[in-house]
């Protein structure tokens, strides 16, 4: 996977947004995400794309015992470092696709904005339900197909300047998209709404809750704000590890 975010002018760029400056709190899809979080009180955590460390942060406030983030950027690793430490967390440099997922391990997953990075995401999604515990939570937030099929992932826009609309084109072609992001070209995967919701369905996974994100009423007043309500930008997905095995699930689906 191209790791762009250790690129010192997107990681510079990066680091003036609200979010990076103000963590959780300056988030607009936080206050939909944080009710999908199950107790973590005592729990093992683990975070893909943890990115400043956020939500390992979030994890140990909460009660965690033991949280692990993992990013590809080492510039990442080292803000997160710096930012979000407790005795209980540990971050590593290491990709997605890179983690060896031990069976059994953790009791909740969570990925935020990083699963668009991902060509093969079904791969991945074998993989935490591998690593999760029986009855286990996989919490993610993806950008929206919606978004991800966006020509050029931008506005088409008035000769004044604003927003017509969002164009939207080869949205069952999946696979890469080329962008520019915070100064930078950026690549990223195009996953459609099937493939996400299904490739956890196919692997024993049992949908809990699928939000799609929009920004609260207190951040209207910002710059683009409103905007946001014409189109999704993010997909927030919550899936549980059933009890059952997959061989088990199988022979139930026989029935």
């Amino acid at each position: 996977m191209r790791n762009e975010y250790d690129n010192e002018t997107f990681f510079e760029e990066y680091g003036k947004m609200s979010r990076s400056r103000n963590g959780l709190s300056a988030a607009g899809e936080w206050h939909q995400l944080k009710p999908l979080f199950p107790s973590l009180q005592g729990k093992k955590i683990l975070d893909l794309g943890c990115g400043y460390g956020w939500h390992c942060i979030f994890a140990a406030e909460q009660g965690a015992t033991q949280v692990l983030g993992i990013d590809l950027s080492k510039k990442m690793i080292e803000e997160a470092e710096k930012r979000n430490t407790k005795k209980q967390i540990k971050y590593r440099v290491c990709g997605i696709e890179e983690y060896e997922y031990p069976e059994n391990m953790w009791d909740c997953v969570v990925s935020n904005l990083a699963l668009h990075y991902i060509e093969n995401i079904e791969k991945i999604f074998q993989m935490v339900y591998r690593t999760l515990k029986p009855g286990g939570v996989f919490l993610f937030n993806i950008e929206h197909p919606v978004f991800t099929a966006g020509v050029g992932q931008d506005w088409i826009y008035t000769e004044a300047g604003t927003p017509k609309y969002w164009p939207i084109d080869n949205y069952f072609i999946v696979g890469e998209r080329n962008t520019h992001f915070l100064g930078c070209d950026i690549v990223k995967q195009h996953h459609t709404l099937t493939q996400i919701l299904m490739g956890l369905l196919n692997n024993s996974f049992e949908l809990e809750a699928v939000v799609e994100a929009e920004p609260p009423k207190e951040m209207m007043n910002l710059a683009g704000m409103k905007d946001e309500l014409r189109r999704p930008m993010m997909l927030l997905v919550k899936a549980k590890k059933n009890v059952f095995s997959k061989t088990t699930l199988q022979e139930k689906n026989k029935l």
